[in-house]
């Protein structure tokens, strides 16, 4: 494997050096169907239907134009959500507790100890039972959090309830040298809170899902290791 990762990195580094001097190369245009590991795109699609002309008419069932409403309402829909998270929270606990507690029992002449002179009152029980006891305890918390994340993504209609409310889901990702950010929306929404430009706020996304986060080199080195995640699991100290 180390071999492998050195050849690897050497036939890098020849092409880099290859190209000291030049302009870097565009990609060429291909076509991206006959790309390696291409798949067809499968998503929820509404069912066909038969379109038909009226005689005398512009009209034909079926079309998405001439006054006909534009905003998503049918499996397969796009519509836009924007994503608007503004929050603040500050909590600030504290909790006191103390007590004190003192038992002393016994008995004063145990079978008449003081007339059997001072040997016998060191060998005989005085005080059967002496206890003190003192408890207390101080706990604070407090919570600091303010997160904001404002951004624009198009979901798709996957399907459509039976009160007519739609569900929506949508991912974008984004890939920035080695990096790859995520944004993942989902939840439910009503056709009457899609505005007339066919966008949502997510403030009124029902059972929203939202994920915001990312994966490459830079979230790695974030992560603690392996080794020390499961340590800190098993550890009970």
């Amino acid at each position: 494997m180390l071999a492998f990762v050195s050849i690897t990195g050497g036939c890098s580094s020849i092409g880099r050096l290859s190209q000291i001097g030049e302009q870097p190369k565009l990609s060429s245009i291909d076509n991206p169907t006959a790309q390696p590991g291409y798949k067809p795109v499968q998503m929820p699609m509404p069912k066909p239907e038969t379109v038909s002309y009226n005689a005398n008419s512009l009209w034909r069932n079926g079309s998405r134009a001439f006054f006909k409403d534009q905003r998503a309402h049918q499996i397969g829909d796009l519509l836009t959500v924007t994503v608007n998270i503004t929050d603040q929270a500050n909590f600030a606990n504290e909790t006191q507790r103390s007590r004190a507690a003192n038992e002393d029992s016994g008995i004063t002449d145990f079978i008449g100890s003081k007339t059997l002179g001072a040997t016998a009152s060191k060998i005989l029980p005085g005080r059967l039972l002496t206890a003190d006891s003192t408890a207390s305890s101080d706990g604070k918390g407090s919570v600091q959090r303010q997160e904001s994340l404002q951004t624009n993504i198009a979901a798709v209609v996957t399907q459509v309830l039976p009160n007519g409310n739609l569900v929506v889901e949508g991912k974008q990702e984004i890939r920035v040298n080695y990096e790859v950010r995520e944004l993942i929306v989902a939840g439910i929404v009503r056709p009457e809170d899609i505005q007339s430009d066919n966008t949502i706020d997510s403030s009124k996304i029902a059972q929203a899902r939202i994920a915001y986060g990312g994966r490459g080199q830079i979230s790695d080195v974030q992560q603690p290791r392996y080794g020390q995640q499961v340590m800190d699991v098993l550890l009970p100290f």
